[in-house]
């Protein structure tokens, strides 16, 4: 048997497994030995797994990981999430559609602080869902822009994704963390024009909310304006070149930790479990990141990848309709699995073949972020629309998958810009002031 057809069943035996039920990490991790074992031998095979643990997750670069997620859920328990909902009320509410604008904002808010949708999806859905609801909102677009909004945090940075791709891929985390930040800007603008179009066409989808004075405008700001200033300081500094992602997450997670406490806001308790909750996902993307790295070691020995390289060549592909047919794939491939773990799947075998053919990998960092935010919301998998409908059970699932509908096709809208106009994403990358880490 050839190594390549090693390498597909491999691949085959993946999806097989995650189709009956095993988690993405196991699977990939399950695989990746079996097949060390046949490329290699036994012995060898648990040599690697006797090493690859530690020598994958003791890269100094991991460290962000905790802290960004420590940083993320600290602001969740301080309320931030709440104070940029309510500010956006207060200066959005009394236009059609306003609520609704305002939860795009404070998800966006919310993204600048966290790298977490379902905990926005989850926070946002008992914040400003009931709001909603009291100023006659459709449900269909109240829980599509929750849902839709909640993607957010995920894209624009600090992204917990984006970590893991930057470590995977061998890309500067500090430029993909810049690259976020236009496309970013401009999915939320999309998501405004959405809403508004939304409302102009159905006036009774999103009826005028309550009005506020200019003292409760800008009394609102107070609330808000530290953890966005801690976002920008972090952004900022990695831009110019005052910290390293990693001593910029470290310095996002105590500024969080000293806003919370200067609130008086974070108390012990939900400290305690924005710590738990920390160790909890900080060992789920672990054990997904070391299950994808050993699977990278088995398919580069099967030599897949160069014969994918060679046939995506000889097929005379150009540039865009490569992303193309990938951008397909992942729309297909995120209704049936967690588009998180089909990107860490599909990273070790797509990477040298986009690259090849002179993809910046910058650039195709933030498109697979955008396919991950677009399975958050396609059925039936969406775990965005599950975490509303567990919170929201009066809602039917099928009038949050309605909802969802205009801002998925905002969504294609981004993508297309984003392959048309690589520089959407690559511009502030170039201008970084220091070398990229």
């Amino acid at each position: 048997m050839s190594p390549q057809l090693i390498g597909t069943f491999g691949l085959i035996a993946v999806f097989g497994l995650i189709a009956m039920g095993m988690q993405i990490g196991y699977a990939l991790t399950s695989v990746a030995l079996a097949g060390l074992i046949v490329m290699v031998s036994f012995t060898g095979s648990m040599g690697i797994l006797g090493i690859a643990p530690y020598s994958i997750v003791a890269d100094y670069m991991f460290v962000t990981i905790p802290l960004f997620i420590l940083m993320g859920n600290m602001a969740y328990a301080s309320g931030v999430v709440t104070d940029g909902y309510t500010a956006g009320q207060k200066w959005l509410g009394r236009i059609p559609g306003g609520l609704a604008i305002a939860t795009i904002m404070g998800c966006a808010g919310f993204a600048a602080c966290t790298g977490s949708s379902t905990a926005t999806s989850s926070l946002m859905t008992s914040t400003t869902l009931p709001e909603m609801e009291r100023y006659k909102y459709s449900s269909s677009l109240a829980t599509g822009t929750i849902a839709s909004g909640s993607g957010l945090g995920i894209l624009i940075p600090p992204s917990i994704p984006l970590v893991v791709y930057g470590l995977i891929a061998r890309e500067s985390i500090g430029r993909l963390f810049l690259a976020g930040i236009i496309p970013g800007i401009m999915l939320t603008l999309l998501y405004v024009a959405t809403i508004a179009v939304w409302v102009k066409i159905r006036p009774s989808a999103g009826p005028p909310g309550p009005s506020s004075n200019w003292k409760d405008r800008l009394s609102s700001l107070k609330h808000i304006l530290p953890m966005l200033s801690l976002g920008l300081t972090v952004i900022g500094g990695i831009w110019a070149g005052i910290f390293t992602p990693v001593e910029a997450s470290g310095v996002g997670c105590f500024g969080a930790l000293v806003i919370g406490l200067a609130r008086r806001s974070l108390k012990i308790k939900p400290f305690i479990q924005a710590l738990e909750s920390t160790v909890k996902i900080t060992a789920m993307i672990f054990v997904i990141v070391l299950g994808s790295m050993l699977f990278n070691r088995f398919i580069t020995l099967t030599g897949l990848p160069p014969l994918l390289v060679s046939m995506v060549a000889e097929s005379g592909l150009n540039t865009v309709a490569l992303l193309v047919i990938i951008v397909a794939f992942y729309i297909v491939m995120g209704c049936l699995m967690d588009a998180f773990g089909l990107m860490m799947l599909t990273l070790p075998i797509l990477i040298p073949v986009v690259s090849q053919m002179g993809v910046d990998l910058v650039m195709y960092g933030i498109l697979m972020i955008f396919m991950i935010e677009m399975a958050q919301i396609t059925p039936p998998i969406g775990i965005n629309v599950f975490v509303i409908s567990g919170v929201a059970k009066h809602i039917p699932m099928y009038t949050i998958f309605k909802g969802v509908v205009p801002f998925y096709t905002a969504r294609l809208v981004m993508v297309a810009l984003l392959i048309a106009y690589p520089a959407i994403a690559t511009y502030l990358p170039s201008t970084m002031m220091a070398p990229p880490i």
